[in-house]
């Protein structure tokens, strides 16, 4: 029988991706206790790399709200790969963004409302959380958007 999260995500319409292996050697997501951090999360989908450049000169807020919410699904995804059960999630913790910008963007923190926006959507009260919302030079295979999270389960 589905959980509450898993009825939630059936509602919004939301078919979560399969967990992404690691790209070099870390792993996926460590549980210490009552925590599961997760690594970060790029605009991987299906196997295929999303919003490959810039906030600011490739792509605009809305576009980078798309990528932090694709982030949001894959970190969603590991965690179901860490846990199982999605209603064993007692609270996302933190988030930890970072936006590949061009120098003279600075609307960090809208683009990573995608990601925030899309935990509470599926988590409710339990989705809201802390974070950080950082413009970068650069990251990892040229995404747009990279985000690590931790999430207290039961």
């Amino acid at each position: 029988m589905a959980g509450k999260i898993d009825a939630r995500l059936a509602e919004l319409g939301i078919t979560l991706p399969q967990a992404n292996a690691p790209v070099a050697n870390y792993v996926p997501y460590v549980r210490s206790g009552n925590l599961v951090h997760v690594s970060g999360q790029i605009t991987m989908e299906n196997g295929e790399l999303k919003f490959i450049g810039k906030l600011g000169r490739d792509y605009q807020v809305e576009d980078g709200q798309k990528a932090a919410r694709l982030c949001a699904l894959n970190l969603i995804a590991q965690v179901r790969a860490a846990i199982g059960d999605l209603d064993n999630v007692k609270r996302v913790v933190k988030l930890n963004a970072f936006v590949n910008s061009d120098p003279a963007f600075t609307d960090q923190p809208k683009v990573v409302n995608g990601a925030s926006d899309t935990m509470v959507e599926i988590f409710g009260e339990a989705g809201k959380h802390a974070r950080s919302a950082v413009g970068v030079a650069s990251l990892p295979l040229g995404v747009a958007v990279e985000i690590d999270g931790i999430f207290e389960v039961a």
